[in-house]
């Protein structure tokens, strides 16, 4: 078996068994820890010392040629930024993209990773061709530049819901524990493990410990071919060296690892099994580190002897791109160069034997693979895809992580519940008990457009939460860690309760202080209404989180709509006052069902009299007349009516009051159920928006 030691700073490649599986090497590390503890060959790091396995036939051959990627730029001008790249890798070995900035790297690993569309050229995995094939997800892994990870969660408790989404069903957790606890081990974050990752606001792990986390996840599952952009930037160059000696022994395992790298130590250089530089998209080199010195000396440019040979090589290309010709003639000797090495057959395609894809998933699933979904008795479907869950298991592990991270900002909490009973307590002192006065219905109405609103607006405070979460859920299910629904399910699931309390906050604070009416049935109708316009407000807003990344417009999109649908929900206008071409936008106001509800169900009860006699001339011209007057005045109109009108006649009901504000209709349980459909409305969008417009690919 290889083994772990503690002072080498070299891997060795020497002759060996069979290669082992990642569970047997993450066992090695997780002994040569204990060993630590135990004080038997104490250090700083563990490096691991590789055996190289015997010849054997290679499973898994993957194969590009005449790669080519074009983008439209300004004035319609064409920029390319893949130019006929060519070249392959076998399982076991490392395939390192260099270049400058701008060179083409991240692209040339988009491309083979299925994340380029308008894509020329072949991408093949044992002569069949893998470009939009639903099997990349599920046999490889991609590790994004950019560090995404929930920032309460742990180190652990990450690598661990990874492990639950990512490894096979029929693992069991225990299983699942050890290979988080060995993975930790492997990737140096023993020490970190307890510790949350953090961000601006709450300090977590450091940048290198949160790049190796990133890694972490992606390589929890064993994937056949891993993606990796740029895993060492960031990184001193002892974390970086660790993290090419980790990727080298999953390759050695059994995958293949493809990753772009900027100016690597000579130390990494040693771990590499493959070079591709490019230049402005075009390959200028394909080979083995170690031929790289001979293809300078051929081209006319040996490197000095204590030269970093990669570090050599770029500063050429830069050179050759300031020059006139630039780098055509060092492509052209490329293709020349690698045209009178291919008579002396290289290493990779000597042992190659023309295995089918599904014969070699098969193969390294009973060696120990752990494909998503597949187990050596069952390996994995060729025409299906994949998931390690079903999806009530998804979205049950969805809603404990989400669960967990939040309760983890208490000042999110606290805050968002504050804001909500504040805004009551504000509106209880100002409205505080309303009577049945022409003044106290004005008042009541005006309580009621304000209250309404308040719960819209209160939950734009989640979108750039949301949009953090959407840029996580494009990686995870970029390789089918879990399927969309289940994320959108979990989402309603964990919401609920959330606004529920939110509800009964705000309905407790102000029904009775503000003088409400209908007892027990109306205040929970009024808690029911509250918690509908709490659920349509946070599910347009999670829509919009969902269709624009942008936090700044999602915030202008968000507060435009909402302040729109206040200007035409009814209160200040009415519908029947609507001119004809806006009366569409009356009907799509998330606030006018809510508000015409709570009007309804405050005003439709006959029986109560909000203008009885001489109140009707409250705040008109005839409001300073003496009240005899006015009472003669009732008495002619009462003759020319044909009835008798007294100081205790009531004028003006409920009911029309609702009239007046151009309610009739919809009842208020008409109004409740669309104000939850237009929440589960804006649920479907943002489930179609994560579906067909978060493809996470360049176009």
């Amino acid at each position: 078996m290889p083994r772990v030691a503690a002072e080498s700073q070299e891997i060795s490649l020497g002759g060996g068994c069979e290669s082992p599986t990642l569970g047997e090497l993450l066992k090695d590390l997780e002994d040569g820890h204990r060993k630590k503890d135990s004080g038997e060959d104490a250090s700083v790091h563990h490096v691991l010392d590789l055996a190289s396995p015997e010849t054997r036939p290679v499973p898994f051959l993957l194969s590009f040629n005449n790669l080519c990627y074009d983008v439209k730029g300004k004035a319609a001008s064409v920029k390319t930024l893949l130019n006929d790249v060519s070249g392959e890798v076998c399982d076991g070995d490392i395939l390192a993209v260099l270049g400058a900035s701008g060179a083409g790297k991240s692209t040339l690993i988009d491309a083979l990773a299925g994340r380029v569309s308008s894509l020329r050229g072949t991408v093949t995995l044992n002569g069949e061709k893998l470009l939009k094939s639903q099997l990349l997800k599920v046999i490889s892994a991609y590790v994004m530049q950019d560090d995404l990870l929930f920032p309460m969660l742990t180190v652990k408790e990450t690598l661990m819901f990874a492990s639950e989404f990512r490894l096979p069903r029929s693992l069991s957790k225990s299983k699942k524990m050890a290979r988080v606890e060995a993975l930790i081990n492997q990737l140096g974050l023993r020490n970190a493990a307890d510790t949350i990752i953090g961000n601006e606001g709450h300090r977590g792990v450091s940048g290198g410990e949160r790049r190796r986390v990133s890694i972490g996840i992606d390589i929890i599952h064993d994937p056949i071919v891993l993606f990796l952009d740029e895993p060492t930037s960031g990184l001193d160059s002892t974390n970086a060296f660790m993290v090419v000696q980790v990727l080298k022994r999953i390759a050695r395992s059994g995958s293949m690892v493809i990753m772009s790298i900027h100016q690597p130590s000579a130390r990494i250089i040693d771990l590499l099994d493959r070079l591709i530089i490019l230049s402005r998209g075009k390959s200028v080199f394909s080979g083995s580190p170690t031929s790289l010195p001979q293809f300078l000396s051929d081209f006319g440019h040996p490197v000095p002897g204590k030269e970093n040979i990669t570090e050599f090589a770029l500063d050429l290309v830069r050179e050759l791109e300031g020059s006139t010709k630039g780098t055509e003639e060092l492509v052209e000797f490329n293709e020349k160069w690698q045209q009178n090495q291919s008579p002396r057959a290289t290493p990779m395609t000597t042992p190659y034997k023309a295995l089918s894809l599904k014969e070699s998933i098969t193969t390294s699933v009973s060696r120990g693979k752990l494909v998503s979904g597949s187990t050596s008795s069952n390996p994995i479907s060729m025409e299906t895809v994949s998931y390690a869950n079903t999806p009530l298991v998804e979205t049950y592990i969805l809603s404990k992580r989400y669960i967990k991270n939040w309760s983890r900002t208490p000042e999110l909490i606290i805050t968002r519940l504050a804001t909500v009973l504040v805004t009551g307590l504000i509106l209880a002192t100002i409205y505080w008990r309303l009577d049945n006065t022409p003044r106290g219905a004005q008042e009541r109405i005006a309580f009621f457009s304000f209250a309404m609103s308040t719960m819209f607006y209160t939950c734009a405070d989640n979108l750039p939460v949301f949009i953090h979460e959407r840029y996580i859920f494009l990686r995870e299910t970029t390789h089918n860690a879990y399927r969309t629904y289940s994320y959108v399910i979990s989402h309603v699931l964990v919401s609920l309760p959330q606004l529920l309390a939110l509800s009964i906050a705000f309905a407790v604070t102000t029904f009775w202080t503000v003088g409400l009416s209908g007892g027990l049935e109306s205040f929970l109708y009024y808690c029911l209404i509250i918690y509908a316009a709490f659920w349509s407000g946070s599910s347009f807003v999670t829509f919009i989180s969902g269709l624009i990344p942008n936090v700044m417009i999602s915030f202008m999109v968000t507060i435009s709509y909402l302040s729109y649908s206040l200007l035409m929900g009814g209160f200040f206008i009415n519908r029947d006052r609507i001119p004809g071409y806006w009366i569409w936008f009356h009907y799509i106001s998330l606030m006018k069902y809510p508000y015409e509800a709570v009007l309804i169900n405050e005003f439709d009860d006959p029986s109560r009299c909000f203008v009885r006699g001489v109140q009707v001339f409250d705040g008109t011209l005839f409001a300073k007349v003496p009240d005899a007057i006015k009472v003669k005045m009732f008495d002619t109109l009462g003759n020319s009516l044909g009835t008798k009108i007294t100081e205790s006649t009531c004028l003006r009901t409920g009911p029309d009051l609702l009239l007046q504000q151009g309610i009739s209709q919809l009842s208020k349980w008409d109004c409740l159920w669309i104000t939850f459909a237009w929440g589960l409305f804006f649920r479907i969008l943002f489930y179609l928006s994560l579906l067909f417009g978060n493809k996470n690919k360049r176009t």
